[in-house]
């Protein structure tokens, strides 16, 4: 494996052959895409990874919009002499996708869309990412857990969901450049309206969560993005299962089908 640094931005590289680079969601790292999960080495594929700016390893950052974060991926691209790439992202990272799509499509080989939440037409519950950037700042991760308060999920679902928190928080190095980003990311627009999406012309795969163990990411969400994009399908894992999204070897299975595509 190679590590490699972008202007602040740190990654890691590793395997041969088509390339797959990975973009993580809002307070994760690297890691939480296809979750430690090789499969995609092991199966001839050249797997790319970055922590997002302020995340995980990589420097804090001036700004967290999707303008900026589109342009990390892009400078990736670059820097690992990547002409195009299959692109696969949860939800802040299926964002940043869409938004390097729109502004440069040619980069773009596939993209996997996972769990996207952005809807143009629905605004973030501003008032909520606001409590936990602030409960970060002055509580660190206790003080984030108690500005989550009680998840919205099955209780079973509860104590798992804790220590999945507690796990991601503790991989980054500046935890006030995530409670920066925890107010900037929402308030950005990867895209402006639905129609936008009809630009998109090369193979998608949308993964979508059932909203009983994610709600935090709404199938229906995920239904329309792969109802937008021409010629999108839509996975999803059967009601009652664990999500797809969280499942790396099978989210990997589903990133180098659309790969060999």
């Amino acid at each position: 494996m190679a590590v490699y640094e972008v202007d602040g931005v740190a990654g890691e590289e590793a395997g041969e052959g088509i390339p797959v680079v990975l973009l993580h969601g809002l307070t994760a790292t690297r890691r939480y895409v296809v979750m430690g999960s090789r499969t995609l080495e092991r199966g001839g594929h050249r797997v790319v990874a970055y922590d997002a700016r302020g995340h995980g390893r990589s420097a804090p950052a001036d700004s967290y919009g999707y303008g900026e974060l589109a342009a990390d991926l892009l400078a990736v691209l670059d820097d690992r002499s990547i002409d195009s790439a299959v692109l696969a992202g949860a939800s802040m990272g299926a964002h940043t996708i869409v938004r390097l799509a729109l502004e440069h499509p040619g980069r773009v080989r596939g993209a996997v869309i996972v769990t996207p939440a952005f809807d143009p037409e629905d605004p973030d519950d501003l008032e909520r990412w606001d409590a936990l950037s602030d409960g970060l700042r002055s509580g660190g991760i206790d003080g984030f857990l108690a500005a989550y308060g009680t998840p919205a999920t099955p209780e079973r679902l509860h104590a798992t969901i804790e220590r999945v928190i507690r796990q991601r928080l503790s991989e980054h190095a500046h935890l006030d450049a995530v409670a920066d980003a925890l107010r900037q990311v929402p308030r950005s627009r990867p895209f402006e309206a639905w129609d936008d999406l009809h630009a998109i012309d090369f193979p998608v795969v949308v993964v979508a969560s059932r909203d009983e163990p994610d709600p935090g990411h709404p199938y229906a969400v995920g239904e329309r993005y792969a109802g937008t994009i021409p010629g999108a399908r839509l996975v999803s894992e059967e009601p009652g299962e664990s999500p797809l999204a969280w499942q790396g070897g099978q989210l990997s299975k589903v990133i180098a089908e659309l790969a060999r595509a």
